[in-house]
């Protein structure tokens, strides 16, 4: 779990972090996204999961978006634990509602390196899951894993290979309210 961080050192690596996405452009992504999910799943009568805890900022923004049908439930498995490292998949709850022949909307906060959306997708399609589209509000520019998930189905923007943090992504359990998307200080990575 997270360890308590005194607020003076978290406004510090705020003040240090560089701005990449500033909350109008992040706006206007989600209104495009949206748009998109509209198109693609307006008559699937989707589920969609988010991804806790990054995931909730994300699904909260689409849910006042998206104007169709469709039912919300959660997954909450992480690699990271409060660190900036990630580390094994650790599960913590998987969703309550059935997703046997259903439509999956997967909404998570960033692609990095895509071991933990791959490791959602698997899990529910063994469940029997008819499809799995994936949305998240960042995807990282990096070379991933062969295996795991290459790109997201939606994508609201793109960031370096920068630890990043706000709109639900954290910097060691804190700033994910942070208003914009935020690249960590070279100095703040440890």
């Amino acid at each position: 779990m997270s360890e308590v961080i005194p607020s003076e050192k978290i406004k510090s690596v705020y003040a240090r972090a560089q701005l990449l996405h500033s909350v109008p452009d992040v706006q206007s992504a989600l209104v495009r996204m949206s748009q998109m999910i509209h198109d693609d799943l307006q008559d699937a009568n989707p589920l969609m999961l988010c991804v806790l805890v990054g995931g909730v900022v994300l699904a909260g923004k689409l849910l006042t978006l998206l104007d169709f049908p469709m039912q919300v439930d959660y997954v909450h498995a992480t690699r990271y634990r409060g660190k900036i490292v990630g580390s094994d998949i650790h599960w913590i709850a998987t969703p309550r509602v059935p997703l046997e022949n259903r439509t999956i909307l997967l909404v998570d906060d960033i692609l990095d390196q895509g071991i933990t959306l791959t490791h959602v997708v698997d899990y529910c399609l063994k469940q029997g899951a008819k499809e799995v589209k994936t949305a998240v509000l960042v995807e990282k520019n990096i070379e991933r894993d062969p295996l795991a998930i290459q790109r997201a189905n939606y994508t609201g923007v793109n960031v370096p290979d920068n630890y990043v943090f706000g709109y639900g992504m954290d910097y060691k359990g804190y700033l994910r309210n942070a208003q914009g998307i935020f690249a960590l200080a070279k100095e703040d990575e440890k």
